[in-house]
């Protein structure tokens, strides 16, 4: 995933549970330094000093509101920074859902939902992409959904940009040292739809996914350069599937998950 001289640091957007904190602690077994980024700053002090006193890493915490512009900034010029401590790896994973139909939603909701999981990936990426294909050496990842293969809303949208992006990217800064992969998973057994206050009943037991499982599976599909992650073969059925059926009767499917 990077030249031979680099010091190995992620950078994980949304790191203080779920699959961010999966990432950072399968990561930091691999011996990668972290830079840890969520808003809540003392989840994320406990969260670095775990993973300090079990892997013997280096952990960075940035305190960071990814909708707010300011600290959006802050945490690109992180992102792009060059010399020994330059980030290899940025996992773009900081998200939420609604769980309203967009018509009930405040516009204002609507539009940080926009900002998190599409303006905030979007300009971490582009400054992740100036200093690791001046490196010649990177990776990018960014958490897609199978949402993101169906109509599901401003949530199924955003993800469906993540996929295309980094299907584009990949194909673009791939030969020139950079692999951009997208992980799309379903159900995953995180904080997610606690957060939306939903419930979870009704989805079948097999669709769930767990965290280190999901990780597992992407950080290998990472390791091989692929574009695209859609970890399970249960999910890649979905996501065929999803391509197969008429839109009206995939729109009022349970594909709700990440």
């Amino acid at each position: 995933m990077n030249s031979a001289t680099d010091t190995h640091v992620a950078l994980i957007t949304g790191a203080t549970a779920g699959i961010g904190a999966e990432f950072a602690r399968q990561l930091a077994a691999e011996g990668f330094d972290l830079v840890l980024v969520a808003r809540d700053a003392d989840r994320l002090e406990e969260r670095a000093a775990g993973l300090r006193a079990e892997f013997g890493v280096t952990v960075e915490v940035l305190a960071a509101d990814l909708v707010s512009r300011s600290d959006l900034a802050m945490v690109e010029v992180r992102v792009g920074a060059s010399g020994a401590r330059r980030v290899t790896m940025l996992v773009n994973n900081a998200g939420f859902g609604l769980p309203k139909p967009f018509d009930e939603n405040p516009v204002d909701e609507e539009q940080r939902l926009l900002d998190l999981l599409v303006t905030a990936p979007m300009r971490l990426a582009h400054a992740a992409l100036r200093q690791m294909l001046a490196s010649g050496s990177g990776t990018i990842v960014n958490i897609a959904s199978v949402a993101g293969y169906t109509p599901r809303g401003t949530y199924g949208a955003s993800k469906a940009w993540v996929l295309s992006f980094s299907r584009w990217a990949n194909l673009t800064y791939r030969r020139r040292g950079v692999a951009v992969t997208a992980v799309a998973p379903g159900f995953v057994h995180t904080e997610f739809h606690d957060r939306m206050n939903v419930s979870k009943d009704g989805v079948p037991a097999f669709l769930w996914l767990d965290p280190s499982t999901l990780v597992r599976l992407a950080l290998r599909d990472v390791a091989k350069g692929r574009a695209v992650s859609i970890p399970t073969l249960r999910y890649k059925f979905v996501v065929l599937l999803s391509g197969l059926l008429p839109n009206r009767i995939v729109a009022v499917g349970a594909l709700r998950g990440r």
